[in-house]
């Protein structure tokens, strides 16, 4: 009988990811009444609602980009055409890039992430009750990569308990079952976390979600292409560019040394 404390682990992973779930939708739900009404979102607040402070140096990247005052290579560098930067954002990255005005891509975005313009972005968007704070762990998106976690483990412990000797007599399909049960009720409450809780970005409390939703429609029908383009990219990230260059810019890796 030594599948039996297996099976109570399995039921106590299982349990207690769910029951964490549960409380982060209700805790996520309580926080979010109430904010964000009356309001929509600037691009830098998307596109860190979306993908979190590096997604706001991309969109950034992408928009300067756009308006010539920034040339991306296909190499994988960022040279500065216009130095001038037109609010806080553009100026972290003028500043990231550094005096000679060109520099990777990819330093850039990881120094302009960690500014304090944008530190002061997230700050703002978690005190409206639209962004999850940093180091929380206890968001609905959180509690749902746990949950994940939790389906392998349990099918795991399934698979050790089917290894090991069985009372004579007990046939192993019925051990299987057994653990079939709180692997199912996992699995159970990911589909329902799917459905309902919709936790798309680890960076978005619901009322933000429900802000970049209406964000996503308003930009779908907005006659505005340029606007349009921008928010597609802040929402998907790079992905979302259609220039070829700008593409291949973001896709650059530099190769390692020795190669």
């Amino acid at each position: 009988m030594f599948w039996v404390p297996l099976l109570l682990l399995a039921w106590a992973i299982a349990g207690i990811s769910c029951l964490r779930l549960c409380l982060a939708a209700v805790r996520d739900a309580a926080a979010g009444d109430g904010a964000g009404e009356g309001r929509g979102l600037t691009l830098y607040e998307a596109a860190f609602l979306s993908g979190g402070p590096a997604r706001v140096a991309d969109v950034t990247l992408v928009a300067m980009a756009r308006q010539r005052r920034l040339l991306l290579a296909h190499t994988g560098w960022a040279t500065v055409v216009d130095p001038r930067g037109r609010d806080d954002m553009e100026r972290t990255v003028i500043g990231a890039i550094g005096p000679d005005g060109q520099s990777p891509i990819a330093p850039v975005r990881k120094a302009a992430a960690a500014t304090e313009a944008v530190r002061a972005l997230a700050d703002r968007l978690v005190r409206a009750g639209l962004a999850v704070p940093e180091g929380a762990g206890r968001s609905v998106g959180e509690a749902v990569r746990r949950l994940r976690l939790a389906a392998p483990a349990v099918a795991g412990l399934g698979a050790v308990a089917l290894l090991m000797p069985v009372p004579s007599g007990m046939p192993r399909h019925l051990v299987a079952l057994w653990f079939a049960l709180p692997l199912v009720f996992t699995l159970g409450c990911l589909a329902i976390a799917r459905f309902e809780a919709h936790p798309a970005s680890r960076w978005a409390s619901p009322a933000g979600q429900r802000l970049l939703d209406s964000a996503c429609r308003a930009a779908a029908g907005d006659t505005d292409d340029d606007r349009a383009y921008l928010t597609s990219v802040a929402v998907r990230g790079v992905h979302a560019v259609g220039e070829p260059q700008v593409r291949a810019a973001f896709a650059h890796r530099e190769p390692r040394p020795g190669w």
